[in-house]
């Protein structure tokens, strides 16, 4: 929890002049939001969630009486929305919140504290979900959200190719997972070992954070140009500079890149690639498997990602709300989203369900025992993109690394200034 005081003490100029607004709310119902009684209550989820989630509100509307009027939000339009919400006052009372929008939305105000029901209410216990994902809950000491879904990231690999280079159970560690990706990019000329995506925020923190690094320390100061973290992006570089890593994305689909001959048969991502491959990769069946990530010098720990639960800040309706958001978390109800989302639930004890059970699924509640979340901080959006143009200017660019993470340590203290 060390970033989220950081993140409470860099209010944006955007939150700032809309958080004025934000205390007066028109409580007459405007599309969908702030209708201002008890047996209707407005919920905006992103995506395609309120088709996936449509029978999760059928359940809660028969056991309370209570009515859900949903509205689904594309992901590329929600922070807008969400701007607009706070400076109109008029939001819904249950949104689903990105875990990487909560520092902004509750550094403006836009976020019911919700400590007491919390700290009160057994199925809200904080003890209930994966550390990490309650991290990204809390801010100077007080809760505004119960996590809902959670993602971590972990190693695909090909087995049968793996097993030729004397990997079959997948590299354990930063050595091996080298060594294993030269051997594999050995194979001839536009064959490569290991996937380094270029547009992925959190790839290169999360390798420092397994070389001991932070990224803003409690201080609130940028570290992204010390030797750990350098180490780090020196390591994956080195990748590219033998050519067992492509330098750039090869636009081509998973069918051709990890099926049939294995173009790149190592790389890491999150659940949702498990049916991507499954439906896609027929002729590698059986030949194909996910463990935990490799252990880096200090740790293995992945990222964590998802989304959270909160009730807004102007709802006339809060005790119901988080009756709602109860009910949404609950295991029963996170099954159902996992079966029409293949999102993964953030409530522990659902792991013990036999969906995840399968082999490749429960290696993902394993790696979620050691993820932690990117910074909460209200600033990261505009740091992490300030990391991936200066990643890209050294994969593909061959930029001095020390140099380029200097100069992107300066803006990032700029950004967090």
């Amino acid at each position: 929890m060390k970033f989220n005081k950081l993140a409470l003490g860099t209010t944006s100029l955007v939150a700032m002049s809309l958080l004025a607004a934000c205390g007066s709310s028109d409580d007459s119902a405007s599309d969908g939001s702030g209708e201002g009684s008890s047996d209707t209550l407005s919920v905006w989820v992103m995506g395609d969630g309120n088709e996936v989630t449509q029978p999760i509100f059928d359940s809660f509307t028969e056991e309370t009486g209570i009515e859900v009027n949903a509205q689904s939000i594309p992901w590329s339009a929600v922070h807008d929305r969400l701007l607009t919400a706070v400076a109109s006052g008029e939001g819904p009372d249950v949104v689903q919140m990105g875990s990487t929008y909560m520092a902004e939305f509750v550094d403006a105000g836009a976020l019911m504290d919700i400590t007491e029901y919390v700290e009160s209410e057994e199925e809200l216990s904080t003890d209930n979900f994966f550390e990490g994902n309650v991290e990204t809950t809390v801010f100077d000491e007080n809760y505004y959200a119960v996590p809902w879904y959670t993602e971590t990231r972990a190693l695909y690999y090909r087995t049968d190719l793996l097993e030729e280079v004397g990997y079959p159970e997948g590299p354990s560690n930063w050595d091996e997972l080298y060594d294993a990706a030269t051997k594999l990019s050995d194979r001839g000329d536009d064959y490569y070992g290991f996937t380094i995506p270029l547009n992925e925020q959190t790839f290169g923190p999360m390798f420092a954070k397994q070389n001991g690094s932070e990224i803003i320390d409690d201080e609130g100061k940028a570290v992204m140009n010390e030797p750990e973290f350098v180490e780090a992006i020196d390591y994956l570089n080195s990748f590219v500079e033998s050519g067992a890593s492509p330098s750039q994305d090869l636009g081509i689909e998973i069918s051709q890149s990890f099926g049939g001959e294995g173009i790149n048969p190592m790389f890491i991502s999150g659940p949702w690639m498990i049916s991507a491959i499954q439906d896609q990769t027929t002729d590698i069946e059986g030949k194909w498997a996910v463990r935990t990530l490799p252990e880096g010098p200090v740790s293995n720990v992945s990222n964590t990602g998802g989304a959270n639960l909160a009730v807004w800040n102007n709802s006339d309706n809060p005790d119901e709300a988080i009756q709602l958001i109860e009910h949404m978390t609950s295991t029963d109800s996170m099954l159902t989203y996992y079966e029409n989302s293949s999102s993964l639930p953030a409530r522990m004890a659902t792991w013990d369900e036999e969906p995840f059970q399968d082999e490749n699924v429960a290696v993902f509640g394993e790696q979620l025992e050691n993820s932690e979340h990117m910074p909460v901080i209200a600033e990261w959006d505009r740091v992490s993109q300030a990391y991936i143009t200066s990643f890209e200017q050294i994969i593909v660019g061959g930029a001095d690394v020390q140099e380029t993470l200097d100069n992107l340590n300066q803006e990032v203290q700029t950004i967090i200034d």
